[in-house]
C-alpha cells in the first residue's frame, strides 16, 4: 500500500508539472513582447481534477485491475473477420470500391468536401510513400518532409523562374527528390532504429532551414507565391485566360463556374495515387519487394542469403522520395504558394503516424488511417488547439486495441493441416 501511495503521489505530481504550463498559461502579444498570464479557474479546477482521478487511479489500480478482470468481457471480433480483411484479395476490393466512389464524389459533393478530399489524397499519397521506407523496408524516416518539400521548391522555381508548366515539371520534380533520396541514402546505410531516426530528422530540418535562409533564390520565408496551376492540354480552369492561352470554359462554351477548378484538382491528385498504387504493388511482386520485406524481418540473415543491404536501402529511400517529391510538385501548384513553414517536423510526424495507425505495410491501413487523420481535425475544429493531443491519444489507444494497426499486411502463405 506504501509503494502505491508513493507511485499515486508522484504520478498526481506530475500531472500537475505537465498540465499547469501547457493548459494554464497563455501567451499575449503586445507589442513586440510576449507576456505570460494565468488561465481562467475552470481550467485550474480541471487540472486538479485530472490530478485527483491520477491519484485514485494510482492508488487503487491493483483493486481495479483485479475487479475488472473477474467482470465478464466485452464480445471481441471473430478472429475469422480480423484475418478476412487483411487477406489481399479483399483489400484489393475494397481499394477499387474506394476509388469507383471516389471517381464520383466530385460530382456530387459540396466544393469544400472535394477541397478536403484533394488534400487527403495529398496525405494518401505521401504515406504510400513513407510506406515503402518504413512499412515495408523497415528504416524509420522522420524527415520525410525533407523530400515533400524538394518537390514543392522544384516546381515552384521552375515555374517562378523559366516559366515551366506543372506537366514538365511534376516528373521533373520527382527526379529531383529521388537524388536527394538517394543521397540521404548513403549516411544512413549502416544506421538502424534511433539512429537512424536521428539523422533522417536532421535531414528535414536542414532542408527547411536551406529553403529559409536561401533568401535570393527561394524567397526566405516568404517563400515563393504565384506558381501556376496545371491546365488541361493547354486549357486553363480562369475565368480570364493569359494571353496566347484559352480557358476550359471558353473552349467548351461553358459558364464560368470556380468548382470546375478544384474538381480538376482533385481528379489529378486520385490519378497520381492511383499511379502510386500500381508502381506500389508492381514493386512488390518484383524481387525489390521481397527484399524490402527480407531488410525488415532480418538484416543480418537478408544479407547472409547473398542480397545487398546497401542497395536495398539506397532503393527504398530513393523510390519513396519519388512519390514524396510528385506530392509536393502537387502541393505547389494547389496552393500556388510555397513557403518553409509548410514543411515542418509536424508534417513528418503526420505523415508517420498515417503509416503507423494505418498498419506498417498495408496500403489500404495507410488510406484508411490518412481519411481519418485529416478529417477528424476538420470536423473538429473547434478543438484545433489540442490536435496534437488527439493524436497521441489516438495512438495510445490504437497500441492498446490494434498494435500492429487498423488493417496489418498479410502476405499470401501456405499451412499445411494434418
Amino acid at each position: 500500500m506504501t509503494r502505491n501511495l508513493r507511485t499515486a503521489f508522484f504520478s498526481a505530481l506530475l500531472v500537475i508539472a505537465v498540465a499547469v504550463p501547457i493548459f494554464g498559461l497563455k501567451l499575449t502579444t503586445v507589442g513586440i513582447r510576449l507576456e505570460v498570464h494565468n488561465g481562467d479557474a475552470s481550467t485550474f479546477w480541471t487540472i486538479a481534477a485530472c490530478a485527483v482521478a491520477m491519484f485514485v487511479w494510482q492508488l487503487f489500480r491493483t483493486r481495479l485491475a483485479a475487479g475488472w478482470a473477474a467482470s465478464p468481457s466485452l464480445p471481441a471480433v471473430p478472429a475469422g473477420a480480423g484475418n478476412f480483411l487483411t487477406l489481399p484479395s479483399t483489400q484489393r476490393y475494397i481499394i477499387i470500391a474506394l476509388v469507383l466512389v471516389a471517381l464520383i464524389w466530385p460530382f456530387y459533393a459540396s466544393r469544400g468536401a472535394v477541397d478536403i478530399a484533394t488534400l487527403i489524397l495529398i496525405y494518401v499519397m505521401l504515406g504510400l510513400g513513407l510506406n515503402i521506407v518504413v512499412g515495408l523496408a523497415g528504416l524509420l524516416d522522420l524527415g520525410y518532409v525533407g523530400f515533400y518539400a524538394v518537390g514543392a521548391y522544384t516546381y515552384a522555381l521552375l515555374s517562378h523562374y523559366y516559366g515551366f508548366g506543372f506537366w514538365l515539371s511534376l516528373p521533373i520534380a520527382g527526379a529531383m527528390a529521388a537524388l536527394f533520396g538517394f543521397l540521404l541514402g548513403f549516411p544512413v546505410l549502416r544506421l538502424r532504429g534511433d539512429y537512424l531516426a536521428i539523422v533522417t530528422l536532421g535531414f528535414g530540418e536542414i532542408i527547411r532551414l536551406l529553403l529559409r535562409n536561401m533568401t535570393d533564390l527561394t524567397g526566405g520565408p516568404n517563400g515563393i507565391s504565384g506558381i501556376d496551376k496545371p491546365t488541361l492540354f493547354g486549357l486553363t480552369f480562369d475565368r480570364r485566360a493569359a494571353e496566347g492561352m484559352q480557358t476550359f470554359h471558353e473552349f467548351f462554351g461553358l459558364d464560368y463556374a470556380s468548382i470546375n477548378k478544384v474538381i480538376f484538382l482533385y481528379l489529378i491528385a486520385l490519378l497520381l495515387v492511383l499511379l502510386t498504387l500500381f508502381v506500389i504493388n508492381r514493386l512488390l511482386r518484383m524481387p525489390i519487394g521481397r527484399a524490402w520485406e527480407a531488410l525488415r524481418e532480418d538484416e543480418i540473415a537478408c544479407r547472409a542469403l547473398g542480397m545487398n543491404p546497401t542497395v536495398i536501402k539506397l532503393s527504398a529511400f530513393t523510390i519513396g522520395a519519388t512519390f514524396a517529391g510528385f506530392a509536393g510538385s502537387f502541393f505547389a501548384a494547389r496552393q500556388g504558394l510555397v513557403s518553409p513553414e509548410s514543411f515542418t517536423f509536424i508534417e513528418s510526424a503526420i505523415i508517420l503516424a498515417i503509416v503507423v495507425l494505418g498498419g506498417m505495410g498495408s496500403q489500404l491501413g495507410v488510406i484508411l488511417a490518412a481519411i481519418v487523420m485529416i478529417l477528424l481535425p476538420e470536423l473538429m475544429r473547434e478543438f484545433s488547439e489540442y490536435r496534437m493531443l488527439m493524436f497521441g491519444a489516438m495512438m495510445v489507444l490504437m497500441m492498446i486495441w490494434r498494435p500492429q494497426g487498423l488493417l496489418p499486411m498479410q502476405r499470401p502463405h501456405m499451412e499445411l493441416k494434418r
